[in-house]
């Protein structure tokens, strides 16, 4: 697939777990990764700056928590449909969209993650 200027995707998750299998199983054991109930983080954009910035943030608030998990930087249009998806940028936690539509600062993403850690 061509990328026409976007920055390359990046896969942080590296298992397969969906939104089904991680409301049937601890979060714990998902991947094997999970860092505090935070198994995957995802921005989906389409490259653009508000979605760069928002990725950015993401990182920050990952980051400023201490957590090991990658934030995955999500531009393909099926798969950002398939996640039903209206408006970008938007921020999955866990496979669960959490916001969308909007640029979260690093304080209000650093405040979604600890309400989806719990």
């Amino acid at each position: 697939m061509f990328s026409f200027g976007k920055k390359e995707e990046k896969n942080a998750c590296k298992c397969s777990c969906t939104a089904e299998d991680i409301a049937e199983m601890d979060i714990k054991s998902c991947c094997g990764a999970a860092v505090n109930g935070i198994c995957c983080v995802k921005v989906l954009g389409a490259g653009c700056k508000s979605c760069h910035e928002l990725y950015e943030n993401a990182k920050k608030a990952v980051a400023e928590m201490g957590l090991s998990v990658e934030v995955e930087y999500v531009t393909d249009m099926q798969k950002i449909m398939e996640s039903g998806v209206m408006s970008m940028p938007a921020l999955v936690v866990n496979e669960k969209v959490v916001s969308m539509g909007k640029v979260l600062k690093a304080a209000e993403v650093k405040k979604l993650l600890e309400k989806e850690s719990v």
